[in-house]
């Protein structure tokens, strides 16, 4: 008995804190998730009266427009995304590219050329419970056959991310001009247009320059902000529904949107572009998925979220149902006078939030197209020591300025502004239904039917909402239009070159055969040292080894080929990061890392590289030996298998590392080759760099151990090269269209793609090479 007390408190005691921890998260979830979508009422009523709409200013319409607008709320945000999308997770990650990464894992849509059957073997590349031996469908293979379905699939899911790029534009240009909108009210001095639009250009200039700072305490410092504003608001609506027209609470009724479309005719159609604004922000529910979970997010929609924003919609429509002339600014005359100076500075500091959030989010999305090849290589800064994926792109970030300003002072009309919001968000969510349509099929594996029913039923309400936004293209809505296609230019473009310069490598590999003629010399003189030798390719040995070997007849005594890679997973484990194998036979003493990351993974300028390496080497040449012992029938092929190598576990190296001034070491199994010259050089140049000088470690071979003669010989050939020096060897490569390319192909590679390379980050920045040890090797790509 006393057992069964023990243990049902135990699980009490382990439910409240679960319970706890839920609750915590969902409340950081408004700082960071709902900023956008709790500042609609500001503009969704003002917006869906702009047009021809404002001939039917009777209770009828407000009626219907209300009822729009709840049942809008109903079944995009709560059933569509908080019951059905949040479940499509991608190991805990969501947004557009997670769904393209799920569904390029469980069938082969993926463009990328570097994928390895390897890499299905990563911890996270399928889900929990998922049936890696299920039935191809006559769907799957039909999709997996057509390569330009799959460039379609790419372009398709491009153009979403691109919208959600002109979200980050347009989201902090609309709420910071209509918060700020208050500054106009007659009862309040009565600002000019003029004035409203510079203090928001301030605000904005502001907003961007504070971005470096990282975005890693949003979740606190905003969060109450947010909790504060939809408390105020909702009460607020209470109070003007109680006040102004109890009767307001029948427009729940769909009734009212048959009667409204009755009336209104087309010019009710068009105003959905309106309404469509009070659902703007609900994407971000899932895109920032990876920084919450889905039981947190769902807990604030429905507890807090949802009621508060029917209340307030409910309390602007019972206002104007008494008060048509105030259709223009109804969210700020329906409050109260004696509250109007607190609401007006809440709703500031809320526009602020929602503006953070969509940057933050627009962050994440250039650095997942970056991930998978199809954005051109910008800096990306890690501003969390303590939040994993907290990003900041300072290129990205004043593109944004430059551009929010630009639409501002452009535009200064909320309303017009709105036409290009709605549109870019309504896309993003066209893009998503599409999306997880294949989904069902292709991930949980349900029947197509059902996928049919979600895509007709949800295809169909984000359909008219899409019609409507498209009539208004020309009234400003070209805007994310134009935004969306720049960027997928720049996106398909950089994507494209990519493809064709890794095509033209994979063609244009080193013969092996030509290799093991040369014999372990390579037929030129093997200096001390470990050379680098930085490819994208997964296998064989890239055309820039035998360009340098023509050009320069010296070469390092120990070769590693090392391809930095992405894989379509969030994250790779630091215990999976690294896959070794050995090119030719062991007197050669080359050797292949293939360096894995995830989309969401930050590539951080890790000192330790070269001891990771030559650790995981250490290892890999051990492990190979053991199995060449346990197996009589082994033999090493020219080019090996691939091993996972635990970076993290240095026991079954035989090596043992320690600290270069470490008394204790002992003496050195290596000296260093490096003459005095050359090292008093080297800390000559950390000095004047300003750099932090790197651990220097020495390693040694454990003398207690045993190990086999010839696994010695080479571990100490490793470790006298490493001691020698390690020089990071990467192609300078100047990529032209064939003389034979059509006038698209010529233009994309020459002008283009060559304009693009030219102006972005060079891959030995974004590796993280040392200028001190770096080589180039120039060569010229005919793709």
């Amino acid at each position: 008995m006393d057992e069964e007390i023990a243990s049902a408190a135990a699980r009490q005691g382990q439910w409240k804190h679960q319970y706890k921890a839920l609750s915590l998260l969902a409340f950081q979830s408004f700082g960071v998730v709902y900023g956008d979508l709790s500042t609609s009422p500001l503009y969704v009523f003002k917006s869906a009266m702009s047009g021809n709409l404002h001939n039917y200013e009777d209770e009828t319409t407000i009626f219907g427009l209300l009822s729009l607008i709840f049942w809008t709320l109903t079944l995009v945000p709560l059933l569509k995304y908080v019951i059905i999308v949040l479940a499509a997770d991608d190991n805990g990650e969501g947004g557009t590219f997670a769904l393209y990464s799920l569904l390029c894992r469980h069938a082969k849509l993926s463009l990328l050329p570097n994928q390895q059957a390897a890499d299905e073997e990563l911890s996270t590349y399928y889900q929990p419970g998922t049936d890696r031996a299920a039935i191809s469908s006559p769907f799957k293979r039909f999709l997996e056959k057509h390569k330009k379905l799959r460039t379609c699939l790419l372009l398709f899911v491009l153009f979403g991310a691109c919208m959600v790029i002109g979200d980050g534009v347009l989201t902090p240009t609309i709420s910071v001009l209509s918060a700020l909108s208050g500054l106009q009210d007659p009862g309040t001095g009565g600002l000019g247009n003029g004035w409203v639009v510079f203090i928001a250009c301030v605000v904005l200039v502001g907003l961007f320059a504070l971005q470096h700072r990282g975005t890693h305490r949003v979740a606190f410092m905003f969060a109450p902000i947010v909790v504060l504003w939809l408390l105020s608001i909702g009460i607020i609506g209470l109070y003007n529904i109680i006040r102004w027209n109890p009767r307001i609470c029948l427009a729940l009724s769909p009734h009212y949107i048959v009667r409204f479309f009755k009336t209104t005719g087309k010019d009710g159609w068009i105003a959905l572009g309106g309404v469509l604004l009070a659902v703007t922000g609900t994407e971000a529910m899932f895109a920032d998925l990876g920084h919450f979970t889905a039981a947190s997010i769902r807990l604030a929609f429905v507890g807090v979220i949802y009621p508060c924003l029917v209340l307030q919609y409910m309390g602007q429509a019972a206002f104007l149902s008494k008060n048509m002339s105030a259709v223009h600014d109804s969210f700020y005359l329906s409050i109260p006078r004696t509250v109007f100076w607190p609401m007006f500075v809440l709703a500031s500091l809320a526009a602020i939030v929602g503006s953070q959030a969509i940057i933050s989010a627009t962050f994440s999305i250039v650095k997942q197209c970056l991930s998978l090849g199809c954005f051109p290589r910008v800096k990306v800064v890690h501003t969390s020591r303590w939040i994993y994926g907290q990003i900041y792109i300072p290129e990205i970030n004043w593109i944004l300025m430059v551009l929010c300003l630009a639409v501002t002072v452009g535009f200064r009309d909320v309303t017009v502004i709105g036409n290009a919001y709605g549109l870019a968000c309504i896309t993003v969510m066209f893009v998503t239904t599409w999306l997880m349509a294949l989904i069902i099929i292709f991930v949980w594996q349900k029947n197509i039917l059902l996928a049919l029913l979600f895509l007709v039923f949800f295809g169909s309400i984000e359909g008219a909402y899409l019609s409507s936004s498209f009539i208004k293209v020309p009234q400003g809505g070209w805007t994310s239009i134009a935004f969306a296609f720049v960027f997928m230019f720049i996106m398909y473009v950089w994507h494209y070159g990519t493809r064709r310069k890794y095509l033209f490598d994979l063609q244009n590999k080193v013969s092996m055969k030509w290799i093991l003629t040369l014999g372990p010399s390579l037929g030129i003189m093997r200096v001390p040292g470990i050379g680098l030798i930085y490819t994208e390719l997964v296998t064989g040995v890239p055309a820039i080894f035998s360009h340098f070997v023509t050009n320069l007849p010296a070469f390092h005594q120990v070769l590693v080929f090392v391809c930095v890679k992405s894989v379509p997973v969030p994250y790779v484990p630091a215990e999976e990061r690294y896959l070794i194998g050995r090119i030719g036979p062991r007197q050669y003493r080359m050797y292949r890392c293939i360096v894995r990351y995830g989309y969401k993974d930050v590539q951080k300028d890790d000192e330790n590289f070269e001891n990771h390496l030559v650790m995981s080497i250490a290892k890999f040449i051990q492990m190979e030996a053991e199995e060449a012992a346990s197996s009589a029938s082994y033999e090493s092929s020219t080019e090996g298998r691939m091993a996972v190598i635990h970076t993290t576990d240095a026991t079954g190296t035989g090596l043992i590392m320690r600290d270069s001034n470490d008394s204790a070491a002992g003496t050195s199994l290596t000296r260093s080759s490096k003459s005095e010259t050359l090292q008093s050089l080297q800390s000559i140049y950390e000095q004047e760099s300003g750099g932090i000088s790197r651990r220097r470690v020495r390693f040694q071979i454990e003398q207690e151990e045993q190990i086999n003669p010839q696994v010695r010989d080479e571990l100490s050939d490793l470790l006298e090269a490493k001691e020698a020096g390690v020089a990071y060897i990467i192609g300078h490569s100047y990529v032209k269209a064939r003389k034979n390319s059509n006038l698209f192909k010529s233009f994309a590679i020459n002008y283009a793609y060559s304009f693009l390379r030219k102006n972005c980050r060079g891959p030995s920045v974004t590796l993280h090479i040392p200028h001190i040890s770096l080589i180039e090797v120039g060569m010229i790509y005919y793709v």
